[in-house]
């Protein structure tokens, strides 16, 4: 696989407690999603927040890694549906921090069972570059999966 690159822009106006920030994409697949200290550990009032884009990714890589492995053992998924919490909290001596990211996955792909589909998450979740990323971090990366 060649290296891959991705961009995206933050503008961020005023001070932590009060100020607005906006995220895009660099591919223009979303552009100018708010976001505030208010709305990153208060209610989300319609604004996105760092841990919000990284469940998004770390649910998305999980997701695209499964239907390789799912592919190779030749049982391609007719459809996955993921979600994924990130936790962060309060580390003593090092702030607030990611403590936790967990996947949960809903399979439908024709002939594969439950053995099947436990072999295909360990694989998968080995080759995620977001578990491992979060894993150095020293974050706990849990992943279930159940066919639906």
């Amino acid at each position: 696989m060649p290296r891959i690159e991705r961009t995206a822009a933050i503008a961020w106006e005023g001070n932590v407690a009060r100020g607005l920030g906006t995220l895009s994409g660099g591919s223009g697949a979303f552009s100018e999603l708010g976001y505030s200290l208010a709305t990153r550990i208060g209610s989300p009032e319609g604004k996105t927040s760092p841990e919000e884009l990284l469940a998004a990714a770390h649910g998305g890589c999980l997701t695209m890694s499964l239907a390789g492995e799912l592919t190779a053992a030749e049982t391609p998924p007719g459809r996955i549906d993921a979600t994924c919490r990130i936790v962060m909290d309060e580390v003593p001596g090092q702030g607030h921090q990611i403590v936790g990211s967990h996947v949960e996955l809903v399979v439908s792909a024709e002939g594969l069972g439950e053995d099947g589909l436990r072999a295909a998450l360990a694989k998968a979740d080995e080759s995620c570059p977001f578990s491992a990323l979060l894993r150095r971090a020293g974050a706990d990366v849990q992943s279930s999966a159940r066919l639906g």
